[in-house]
């Protein structure tokens, strides 16, 4: 790319600066020489609207707390598309851009793209979610009322694209035949785990709270996550099968942190779990340097199945060993590195993890795997490379009527 490109990036869900694809995304972008400005949500009411953080031009824009409806979230989500669009005006005025880079939910920013079209601009949709799904997920099935419109937005989101990017070949195929999209125009870039960021720090014995073996729980507490599985398998695993030599430690937040820890103390568990609220990458080392076991205990429930859980990846990169249930896109990407739960089912789940804590030799085999399958295919080095190549095939004189899938290597079928 010879011309300073231009790339003005959106998202609603959180800072740009604490999401684990979007920033990443950012400064790749940014190192291939790109000017990168993004909108998004403040972290805090008081942060001011604007900073550059490492060359990146951050606006922001503060959103009200809301209750967990259907209403409050079309609210929240057309406030927060007013304030995008004003600030875009701003960003257009003061540094320019080529391209709207829009990471959903919602998917809602093509009305931004009808806007800027007029001025030649184009759009990447980037999916992280598939927001029909996550919708039933998040309200148990109760808004089917809005499902026609989430697919009508999804359905607009694909179409107003230049280029759909998804995280893994199960969204792809999605994209291609729910969304109708030219295969020519989906590409699959995945959430790799930045080596850089991710590695091993001395083992610290005290995060175990005087146990032998820790498990860990690294990632968002939402509906969907599933999180309660784990403290009912741990339940199982100290009452019913009688293993109590073991402690949990749980990274993250959300918005079932508490209902989660009132779970804990119903089960019995004060003494065999730690919640540690939000951790930053110091925190997230030592934990996974010192565990033993990572959990992934998301549901099958109509949108994990299409998913690519990030904290998999991350347990890799560490050289933990994984119990999972058995879910389409969990088992792609962990492959033999994890053993898998029947979906759902909480005593083969707590079965799982006994059967790792009894087998020291078998953790460290599917650990060592695990990180030769992040060095070798799933690390953020790979998937930046692709992210560049849709960049420099989207800037080519050819690129401006359809980019062409086969410029990117390795095949989308493969890891």
């Amino acid at each position: 790319m010879s011309l300073t490109r231009k790339v003005l990036m959106v998202l609603e869900n959180r800072p740009a600066h604490l999401d684990t694809r979007v920033w990443p995304e950012a400064t790749a972008l940014r190192d291939q020489g790109l000017q990168v400005c993004i909108i998004s949500p403040k972290e805090r009411t008081s942060d001011a609207g604007y900073r550059c953080l490492d060359g990146i031009h951050l606006y922001s824009y503060s959103i009200p707390t809301l209750h967990n409806t259907s209403l409050a979230y079309l609210l929240e989500y057309g406030l927060s598309m007013l304030q995008t669009w004003w600030l875009s005006l701003r960003v257009l005025r003061r540094h320019g851009f080529d391209v709207i880079h829009a990471a959903n939910p919602p998917d809602t920013f093509f009305f931004l793209h009808w806007f800027y079209r007029l001025l030649g601009k184009r759009f990447i949709f980037d999916q992280h979610d598939l927001s029909p799904e996550l919708l039933q997920v998040k309200f148990s099935g109760r808004c089917t009322f809005l499902q026609p419109l989430l697919r009508w937005l999804e359905k607009r989101s694909y179409h107003a694209a230049t280029c759909v990017l998804t995280t893994n070949v199960s969204q792809r195929k999605i994209a291609i035949e729910r969304g109708q999209c030219d295969p020519a125009r989906v590409f699959v870039v995945r959430n790799g785990p930045d080596l850089d960021r991710l590695y091993r720090v001395p083992v610290e014995p005290e995060l175990k709270r005087g146990r032998s073996l820790l498990l860990v729980y690294l990632g968002a507490m939402e509906v969907q996550d599933g999180v309660e599985y784990a403290l009912y398998a741990l339940h199982e695993l100290i009452y019913t099968i009688g293993y109590n030599d073991v402690f949990l430690a749980v990274l993250g937040d959300g918005s079932q942190l508490q209902a989660l820890k009132q779970l804990a103390h119903v089960l019995d568990l004060d003494g065999y779990v730690h919640f540690t609220g939000w951790a930053d990458d110091r925190e997230i080392r030592r934990y996974l340097s010192t565990a033993d076991i990572g959990l992934c205990p998301e549901p099958r429930n109509g949108l994990n199945e299409h998913c690519t859980m990030v904290k998999t990846m991350e347990y890799m990169a560490l050289s933990l060993p994984i119990v999972a249930f058995d879910l389409r896109e969990t088992r792609a990407t962990c492959q033999e590195t994890a053993l898998y739960a029947a979906p759902d089912l909480v005593p083969d789940f707590a079965r799982q993890i006994a059967r790792l804590l009894d087998d020291a030799r078998l953790r460290h085999a599917m650990g060592q795997r695990a990180r030769v399958l992040i060095e070798e295919h799933l690390s953020w080095d790979y998937q930046k490379r692709r992210l560049w190549q849709v960049y420099t095939m989207l800037f080519s004189a050819r690129a401006w009527g359809s980019p062409s899938e086969s410029a990117l290597s390795p095949n989308l079928e493969s890891l």
